[in-house]
């Protein structure tokens, strides 16, 4: 049995080293677009903030591993189509492979907004290695840098340039920092923080244009202009799927796929930030490109690569964010379902926040600044889909900070009727 997996990140390190521990004599092909051995993306703010050195991104520090677990990794080979009908790959140096089982694991790539200059020298995402290099040059301590988008990934790059000591101003479009992860109070309370530590933000405004001269000049939509030694665009990422258009593949916003992370043509599967799975929690299909996530469909996958039966139970919809020391979190459906009920409580001056989201009796969603106490009762009572009963959703109702007493009496109580049926 030949196994292929398309690329080299997280998911695809471990669906290899899951295929090869249960099927020790399957033939396994690890490909990654990049010239780089496997590494993490997440890990790539750390390095430019020098907690570690680029070797401490790789996800594997053996340089034997793959070669022990005989794993062939290929290197710098994009997939360009594949051909479901005759199991074949097509890559981009002209060569083909086929497969008996392919795993798509080929992650997400930053989006290019269409601003003139945007590939201007001194203009930078921050997703590759490659990108990180040329970030660390011009990010001296110093340096001006204006950084395009306030998301998640986002705040995170910020962290890092910030202790680089640089002079750094933020252009959010959205009306608030981290819009799809936080509401306009905890959003609003993210960007006042930012500002007290020194940071400029901008939000509700775009830039228009980035002229190529140096230094670099940046036209916002409010009509100001910023001279800046170094620009990185961080305004989201969206799956690598373009290849498999007239695969047969269905892909919607990621590759779809079921609970076994198997797609709508036999033997093929995906895993990762271009895989989109079923949550439990929502309903619906999503994509999560969270590594986490990642891990448990990569492994889910492997296993039914080599005929071991597994099922994905949902997708963690979690996110927990450090923005320059200010700890905030969201869960679930943050922003609510239709005819649900919720409950706000904040404390500007202690810089907390609590918003809570029912459906029903069930908590279904919550967004969290200041309270990292919750943080695990939140999870709980959300993933679990626990019913509070009438009693505990109208407590928490009145006082939202009663989240660990509410999990513990019922989260566990549901937990013990599930034991005894059993």
């Amino acid at each position: 049995m030949k196994h292929v997996i398309l690329g080299a990140g997280p998911a695809g390190v471990i669906a290899a080293e899951t295929i090869r521990k249960h099927a020790p004599a399957d033939e396994i092909v690890l490909i990654g677009d990049e010239p780089e051995v496997p590494y993490s993306r997440m890990a790539i703010p750390y390095m430019l903030i020098g907690d570690v050195g680029e070797e401490g991104t790789h996800l594997r520090h053996d340089p034997g591993h793959f070669d022990k677990l005989c794993i062939t990794v290929k290197r710098g080979v994009r997939a360009k189509a594949v051909d479901t009908a005759k199991r074949t790959v097509t890559f981009d140096d002209g060569s083909s492979g086929a497969y008996d089982r392919l795993l798509i694991a080929t992650g997400s790539s930053p989006m290019s907004p269409p601003i003139p200059g945007i590939h201007a020298a001194g203009v930078h995402p921050c997703w590759t290695l490659k990108d990180a290099r040329a970030i660390a040059q011009r990010a001296t301590r110093g340096a001006r840098v204006l950084q395009m988008g306030a998301g998640f990934i986002g705040c995170i790059i910020m962290e890092a340039l910030a202790a680089r000591g640089v002079q750094l101003t933020v252009v959010e479009m959205g009306d608030r920092m981290v819009p799809r992860m936080m509401g306009p109070t905890a959003g609003g309370m993210i960007k006042d923080w930012c500002e007290a530590k020194g940071v400029r933000v901008f939000t509700g405004t775009r830039v228009e244009a980035i002229e190529t001269h140096a230094p670099l000049r940046v036209r916002l939509s409010s009509g100001q202009h910023l001279e800046c030694d170094l620009v990185i665009s961080a305004t989201g990422v969206k799956p690598n799927i373009g290849f498999l258009e007239n695969s047969g593949i269905t892909c919607l916003l990621g590759v779809l796929t079921d609970e076994h992370l198997q797609t709508n043509v036999p033997g093929v599967y995906a895993a990762g930030d271009c895989a989109e799975a079923f949550d439990k929690i929502s309903g619906k299909t999503i994509v999560s490109a969270i590594q986490p996530n990642a891990a448990e469909q990569a492994r889910v996958a492997a296993l039914n690569m080599v005929g071991r039966k597994a099922v994905l139970r949902g997708v963690t919809q979690i996110n927990v964010l450090d923005t320059l020391g200010l700890i905030s979190a969201s869960f679930g459906d943050w922003q609510g379902v239709p005819g649900g009920e919720h409950v706000e409580l904040t404390d500007q001056a202690a810089g907390r926040h609590l918003s809570l989201q029912f459906s029903g009796d069930r908590l279904v969603g919550c967004n969290a600044i200041g309270w990292t106490d919750h943080v695990g009762a939140m999870r709980g009572l959300v993933e679990g889909q626990v019913h509070l009963g009438a009693e505990w959703k109208r407590r928490l109702m009145a006082d939202p900070t009663q989240l660990m007493p509410a999990y513990l009496a019922t989260a566990q109580a549901q937990e013990h009727k599930s034991l005894v049926k059993a």
